[in-house]
């Protein structure tokens, strides 16, 4: 007698390999047969005949620290059949962190993050905010310890290298942080005050993971021609001075300029790999985008007094005559300013009044980051030189595995957040990019492997039962650029550590979902 069984499905068991004809008996939290089991009977039968049946599927980066917090249902990832976040991401995150150092990260990447109310839930620690999850969220999350939190804790904003006594802090902060479950380091160095850091004190933070079988995770110093050849070298020396594992997150590259060098990186020993969204426009804050690090030196408040000066404001207008990035593509996404949020989906040039001057554009920029305290999202084409071929190159290659970067604040969010999963099992598998099996390993196993997660991302007795059902004719993304948040279709069945969240095409009240610690 089994809990549940899921018959006549076509098992896709997260390995790569072919499917078979099997049924999948889960008994408790746990898979306890995968095969023909006949005459078996449990107290839920599902019949899947027509249907994939795989391992629930984990998002290797993705901003869901504080959504899934507020809204513990969270039906973007559990549309998509996704069982299990990693959090922790870009070097800005929530946890280890005093008060103060939480206060800063929810207002700095509150167009990302979102600054959502979490009345009655207080952490400081890696272990605190793990436990948040348990048994109180519809999937499983793991985490990084990020870089910018452990600085600010021991050094606050300051854009200096740390004395001897401050990496000691920091370097403590991770070893604790790993202790307690963490799953490696994050950074974000195009964020205040990951930034800061050099690739000394990043290899040093390493170090502490590397004992733990830890992963440094990165949103590198650059993506583009210019700069993705050293932000890489910089990545992959940092893996051979700490000993430790790297990882690229959304590696959004040119493919044939970099796959070269990570093959190589490969070849002399640096275990290097990379997440992938399959989308061609990226979404962040108009401030990183907008600001030199030096206006945004000293936080929030110290920013937002610079922008109030037409000094600065002048000084600004030669990097929009000559933008580092394509202005003309940015799109507002998410502002929290009732004065500006009826500009949610319009261009920043529509915004500032369709003008183009860098003198109008600067000083719409700054009064939009003034009312928003910085918190204005936006999303951004990447480099032009960028194509759909790069997407395909990137994702075909064995390192990749998926992450949506999925952001869930604003009324013009990204598609990538509710669509990303759905797009790779939907259209890549069926335009050919993707074998079935392949998209399967590629969302499960390879990112449950690469985090240390070892009973998630395949179908076998004995693994937990995050498990998934889905029609490969029918699974889609239904979002877009003008409609973010509308939710993929085609995920029939979910199950997060045995119990249904999604049953029959319907959301269930369970919340089975559990804070994993590295090694779970």
């Amino acid at each position: 007698m089994f809990d549940l069984i899921i018959r006549n499905g076509r098992v896709v068991d997260g390995s790569g390999l072919p499917w078979v004809r099997a049924d999948v008996g889960i008994t408790g939290d746990r898979i306890a047969a995968v095969g023909p089991l006949g005459a078996a009977e449990a107290k839920t039968v599902l019949d899947a005949a027509g249907k994939v049946v795989c391992p629930g599927f984990v998002d290797a980066h993705v901003h869901g620290d504080l959504a899934l917090l507020a809204d513990p249902a969270h039906e973007p990832a559990v549309r998509q059949g996704v069982t299990t976040y990693v959090l922790g991401q870009d070097g800005v995150a929530f946890a280890p962190g005093s008060p103060a150092t939480q206060q800063y990260i929810r207002r700095y990447t509150a167009g990302f993050n979102g600054n959502f109310p979490t009345p009655g839930k207080e952490w400081r620690t890696v272990a605190d905010y793990l436990a948040l999850f348990d048994r109180s969220c519809a999937i499983n999350v793991c985490t990084l310890i990020p870089n910018g939190n452990v600085r600010m804790e021991a050094m606050g904003l300051d854009s200096r290298k740390p004395t001897a006594a401050e990496l000691r802090h920091m370097r403590q902060l991770v070893r604790e942080g790993m202790d307690q479950g963490a799953v490696g380091v994050s950074s974000g160095l195009d964020y205040v005050p990951s930034i800061y850091a050099d690739e000394d004190e990043l290899a040093a933070l390493c170090e502490e993971i590397a004992p733990f079988g830890g992963v440094y995770v990165t949103h590198m110093r650059g993506y583009n021609p210019q700069k993705a050849p050293a932000a890489l070298a910089e990545v992959f020396n940092i893996g051979r001075r700490a000993g430790c594992g790297v990882h690229v997150s959304h590696f959004n590259c040119l493919a044939d300029q970099t796959v070269p060098l990570l093959e190589a990186a490969r070849a002399v020993g640096v275990d290097v790999t990379f997440d992938l969204y399959c989308y061609l426009y990226g979404s962040t804050i108009v401030a990183m985008l907008t600001l030199p690090p030096e206006v945004l030196e000293g936080g929030i408040d110290a920013t937002v007094a610079r922008l109030r000066d037409p000094a600065v404001r002048k000084a600004l207008e030669p990097a929009f005559a000559n933008p580092r990035f394509p202005i003309e593509t940015i799109r507002l996404a998410s502002i929290p300013s009732a004065e500006y949020r009826h500009l949610e989906g319009s261009s920043l040039i529509e915004a500032s009044g369709g003008r183009e001057s860098p003198e109008v554009l600067v000083n719409f920029v700054c009064d939009l980051l003034i009312a928003t305290d910085l918190a204005a999202g936006c999303v951004i084409r990447h480099f032009t030189q960028r194509q759909e071929s790069d997407i395909i190159a990137l994702l075909k290659h064995p390192l990749m595995m998926a992450g949506s970067d999925g952001i869930y604040v604003g009324g013009r969010p990204h598609p990538r957040g509710t669509g990303c999963f759905a797009r790779y099992l939907g259209h890549h598998v069926r335009a050919g990019d993707w074998t079935l099996e392949e998209a399967v390993m590629k969302c499960s196993h390879h990112t449950a492997r690469r985090f240390g997660l070892t009973d998630r991302g395949l179908l076998r007795e004995g693994y937990a039962a995050d498990v998934v059902v889905f029609d490969p004719a029918a699974i889609a993304d239904r979002s877009t650029y003008d409609d973010g948040k509308a939710l993929a279709v085609g995920v029939e069945h979910v199950l997060v550590n045995g119990a249904p969240v999604l049953l029959n095409g319907e959301r269930t009240t369970a919340l089975p979902g559990r804070g994993l610690r590295k090694g779970d």
